[in-house]
């Protein structure tokens, strides 16, 4: 089978945004500039067929739900015819099984609001990871207005994949390193909608969002085993202003992870686990990082994970900064590691030899958090030597280890303490 091309017209630049460059890897990158939301204020939960609205069924097109026939030239077909509509249309992928490979969708499209791409059924990726050298599964690009719903699911078909994955988290070198595809890929989507959809055994990422703007993420269920490795649920980067809200995160890896670039996100009634919990970072692994700032996790649980709320940053690195953060009304269940901010990242903790992380962290308030863990220390506080942690707020902290209290651990810090704490604070 055939790596399905890019489809549609010729990528430009948005109308809508600007751009700003910075270097990750040693690759430009751009980064947007937040543009007008043109969902505020609109109820995004209800979804309503435009006047005269035409509905592009891609078993018109050749596709068949039989979950064999290869369906991908259908769906380009499909989205094509949807994509370049004077009127406003839609792609509707109804019940049943429908096998496609790698795939763009591609962008400006020339219909009066936005694209949506309706799917009730499920949609099944190959098997054969050579197919995807473009380097995701659905890749969905240059779009300003876009609306992907419907409640079915995208079956990734990751399971015999991740025993061929690279981590490229955790090595420590600035090679390049191939990720396995992520299922849902969204690059350069402004005003862009994922809603009420399920996510199963990506290959790489579940969801992964880099150089947009205005994106709201909710009612989704994302799960995959906790062994299935580099398989973050949402993972952001280089995105600006983004809503996540009532879903459900599974899987083996962060439950949604924030890298650099990344600005004014709210997580809120989000139920992580298993998986290593909410990140921040890594930060600091590569020269000219954009800041991270104004970041909102609210009314959250997190169930067995391995982490808990994090911010981590490599030592021995590059600069950067995260600012504006904040973790209000955390529940925890039996959670490792529940409270952490790594700034020896893939180091020895307390004994890290070497140079500090040149990553600066501060503002950062942690609210209300509570439950239970399996850490002996359940607060883990590790700042760098050579940029102490500024402005950290501790209030109302109650995590408790049955039978022994957990403790605290702090270096390069002095937290601000107020409310309860257990386990204690810092001396």
């Amino acid at each position: 089978m055939v790596v399905a091309k890019r489809v549609g017209v010729d990528v430009i630049l948005w109308l809508a945004m600007a751009f700003v460059v910075a270097v990750e890897g040693g690759k430009q990158r751009v980064r947007p500039v937040i543009g007008p939301d043109i969902y505020e204020g609109h109820n995004v939960a209800k979804d309503v067929l435009a006047p005269g609205e035409k509905i592009n069924n891609v078993m018109s097109f050749g596709a068949k739900p039989d979950g064999k026939f290869d369906c991908t030239q259908a769906f380009m077909d499909a989205w094509r015819a949807t994509c370049k509509s004077k009127v406003q249309a839609r792609i509707l992928v109804p019940q049943g099984k429908f096998v496609v490979s790698s795939m763009y969708f591609s962008g400006p499209c020339t219909t009066p609001g936005p694209v949506t791409v309706q799917v009730e059924g499920t949609v099944i990726a190959t098997t054969d990871i050579s197919e995807y050298a473009d380097g995701e599964w659905l890749m969905f690009q240059d779009l300003s207005g876009f609306k992907l719903i419907g409640g079915g699911t995208f079956d990734g078909q990751g399971k015999d994949s991740w025993s061929e994955t690279e981590n490229c988290e955790t090595t420590n070198s600035e090679s390049a390193c191939v990720r396995n595809p992520s299922s849902i890929f969204f690059d350069n989507v402004s005003n862009g909608i994922i809603q009420n959809i399920k996510s199963l055994n990506p290959k790489g990422f579940h969801i992964f969002i880099t150089n947009s703007a205005n994106i709201r993420l909710r009612l989704l269920k994302l799960a995959s085993a906790d062994t299935s490795p580099n398989t973050d649920g949402i993972h952001l980067s280089h995105t600006i202003n983004v809503k996540i809200s009532k879903s459900t995160i599974e899987t083996g890896d962060d439950c949604v992870s924030m890298i650099q670039g990344v600005s004014n996100v709210s997580i809120k009634r989000l139920k992580c686990g298993p998986g290593h919990g909410i990140s921040i970072g890594s930060l600091g692994k590569y020269e000219n990082e954009l800041e991270v700032r104004g970041i909102r996790v609210e009314n959250c649980t997190l169930v067995g994970t391995t982490n808990g709320l994090r911010i981590k940053s490599w030592p021995e690195k590059y600069a950067g900064l995260a600012t504006d953060i904040s973790f209000t009304d955390v529940t925890m269940e039996n959670v490792k590691n529940p409270i952490i901010i790594d700034q020896e990242y893939q180091c020895t903790p307390g004994n890290c030899k070497k140079k500090p992380s040149l990553v600066k962290i501060a503002n950062v308030d942690f609210i209300n958090v509570k439950g239970s863990t399996i850490s002996p220390i359940a607060v883990d506080l590790r700042c760098s030597h050579q940029f102490p942690c500024q402005n950290v707020r501790l209030h109302n902290i109650d995590l408790k280890l049955v039978p022994s209290p957990a403790g605290s651990r702090c270096a390069n810090i002095k937290p601000i303490y107020g409310g309860i704490q257990m386990p204690p604070a810092c001396p």
